[in-house]
């Protein structure tokens, strides 16, 4: 007899799966579930702001009980947005007294969404606001100088999002603006001119009635002065420019929408923090063709994968130009398309 055929396991215990320990979860024996509650009393606010993960929401907006109130997002929503301009669901305390907070459980369907990327070369978009209608493109006349090319890529991202934008000079006092605004004369753009001594208040505020606003320009160009003049109270920080550089410094350093109130009617305007670049690595140039609706329709003719270029051969567009069938914009408005094209090429 072997070691192994010895009789010694009689006195071994019996092991079974009822044995085994189990070590409770931390997080409680209730199953995970993807079902949601359906927060069917949930109000609805605007996001007016975010700051270090808390969010400034107007509850009621246009109506007798409007307020704000501070929210923070719901788990949820970990892996979505929220940004200046949503209109949001809101559960929780929504009475907006001190030291209450309720939780955004929803964000509702945005009409429009206003992007930007780091460059041109990076698909990774920056929202800056949603559901704006208009925007306020602010460009300094003078000090510091207007930048063709930037104004460019804000008219590039504005049709790419469907807002429609103005163009606000400033400091006319300072330089005419008339050589810059040539640049632009092909193009479907209301043009303010403001002095640093006169802004055209009653002009600008008629643009912003009824609309969603977005205020965009270079830092320095007096962006967040002009937001101070419509809206009393905002205090938005303003700054000057730096006289060795000519480039401007930059003051606000957060979206924020401030609601305009005249006897005429009501309005939003949304003020961002100055840049001075702006990356469209996330549009789609097809989309800046179809901001010139005409220009759109004869393009049907042209070639397939016809960029619209100077240099693009049998362009239907050049060919209807040359041919005088677009009037006397015609070539001015082509020469527009071809400039904002031409930031992709």
């Amino acid at each position: 007899m072997t070691w192994w055929d010895a009789d010694d396991d009689e006195d071994e215990p019996e092991f079974d799966e009822s044995s085994v320990r189990v070590r409770p979860s931390r997080r409680g024996s209730r199953p995970r579930t993807k079902v949601r509650p359906e927060h069917a009393d949930a109000v609805e606010g605007v996001v007016l702001g975010v700051d270090r993960g808390r969010y400034s929401v107007l509850v009621d907006e246009d109506g007798a009980d409007e307020h704000p109130i501070t929210a923070a997002r719901a788990s949820e929503l970990r892996r979505k947005s929220v940004v200046t301009g949503d209109h949001v669901d809101l559960v929780g305390d929504t009475s907006g007294e001190p030291g209450t907070l309720s939780r955004i459980v929803r964000v509702r369907e945005r009409s429009t969404l206003l992007r930007r990327s780091a460059d041109d070369t990076d698909e990774v978009e920056r929202v800056i606001v949603a559901n704006a209608d208009q925007m306020l493109i602010v460009v300094a006349a003078a000090n510091p100088e207007p930048r063709i090319r930037l104004v460019d890529r804000y008219l590039v991202a504005a049709f790419d999002a469907g807002i429609q934008p103005i163009l606000c000079i400033t400091k006319t006092d300072l330089a005419d603006p008339s050589t810059f605004l040539e640049n632009f004369a092909g193009l479907d753009l209301p043009v303010v001119r403001s002095r640093s001594d006169e802004m055209p208040i009653d002009r600008i505020t008629a643009e912003l009635i009824g609309h969603r606003t977005v205020f965009v320009g270079h830092s320095g160009v007096g962006k967040s002065t002009l937001v101070n003049a419509l809206v009393p109270g905002a205090d938005r920080a303003t700054g000057v420019v730096n006289t060795v550089t000519g480039r401007g410094r930059h003051t606000s350093s957060s979206t924020v929408s401030l609601r305009l109130v005249t006897p005429a009617g009501r309005g939003w305007v949304i003020d961002t923090p100055g840049v001075r670049s702006f990356g469209l690595g996330h549009v789609d140039p097809a989309n800046i063709l179809g901001a010139f609706s005409d220009l759109a329709l004869v393009a049907e003719r042209c070639p397939r994968g016809c960029t619209h270029l100077a240099d693009a051969p049998d362009c239907a567009i050049a060919e209807a130009v040359a041919a005088g069938e677009l009037g006397d914009t015609g070539r001015a408005r082509l020469e527009s398309l071809q400039r904002l094209l031409a930031t992709f090429a």
